[in-house]
């Protein structure tokens, strides 16, 4: 893990690059648009009061006993949210470098600056978003203590999806495929998690097929931080670790197979 280490350490000595980097990406998300930098806020804002809109408000609907909230606007609303912003971080991770090819081809920048600038562009617009949903949802969580849980559930998906995005980054950038395939399995992801419905309602003997899915440990955090006021159960916890340091490994591996063919593959 030497190489990967060595990565972090060039990402800490050009934080202060990383960080106008990242600004000038959020920046880049609403120029041209009238409403300015509430726009990147507003699209996931109208998305997710769609959903308790029509779920809870126009048709009632209900959930059963055993889901950690019997409204299902309500429940949508806590998954949906924090799957978006994984879906938005993992996918401008992914073609980060393929974005920046021409200014990696003319100075000797560390590519890992421009993934951690997309993840990073993504949690500063989706990070407050949670935490306001989290001030919404007060009724439900009451203002336990384990409300500081939101805090660390948001850096584990923050570090997700810079491993994920960087790996998928260095493997679109060799193989073009790679994008098509990531965008369809993020399509269909979020019916292989416990965002459209609780994990009881899938059949015992399938639901590790929903742990295959590395935002399922994430979104069961959330919904017990936000919906029942409970600290994450510890297989929230342990899962996404597994997760991270799995692909940590693969991550590893491939920036030492493609330091020297990177810059030409772009």
């Amino acid at each position: 893990m030497n190489i990967l280490w060595s990565e972090a350490r060039a990402l800490w000595r050009a934080r202060t690059l990383v960080w106008v980097l990242t600004r000038r990406e959020v920046a880049s998300r609403h120029s041209g648009t009238a409403l300015g930098i509430v726009w990147p806020y507003l699209q996931p804002l109208l998305t997710v009061a769609a959903y308790y809109l029509v779920f809870d408000v126009v048709f009632g609907m209900r959930l059963g006993e055993q889901a950690p909230t019997r409204a299902v606007g309500a429940y949508l609303v806590v998954g949906a949210l924090p799957w978006m912003a994984f879906c938005d971080a993992v996918q401008r991770g992914m073609t980060s470098l393929i974005d920046a090819g021409s200014l990696l081809h003319k100075n000797p920048l560390p590519p890992v600056l421009f993934t951690s600038r997309s993840v990073l562009a993504s949690f500063s617009i989706y990070g407050p978003l949670l935490l306001l949903v989290a001030v919404a949802y007060i009724p439900a969580h009451g203002l336990k203590p384990a409300i500081l849980a939101l805090l660390p559930l948001l850096l584990l998906q923050m570090l997700l999806c810079m491993v994920l995005g960087y790996a998928l980054a260095i493997l679109a950038a060799a193989l073009r495929d790679v994008a098509q395939l990531v965008g369809f399995l993020l399509s269909v992801g979020i019916y292989l998690s416990p965002i459209l419905f609780p994990m009881q309602l899938f059949p015992q003997a399938w639901r590790w097929v929903l742990w295959l899915n590395p935002m399922t440990g994430l979104v069961m955090g959330y919904q017990q931080v936000l919906l029942q006021g409970l600290w994450p159960q510890w297989s929230v916890w342990c899962a996404t670790l597994v997760w991270v340091c799995a692909l940590s490994v693969v991550l590893n591996a491939l920036v030492a197979r493609s330091r020297d063919q990177l810059v030409d593959w772009l």
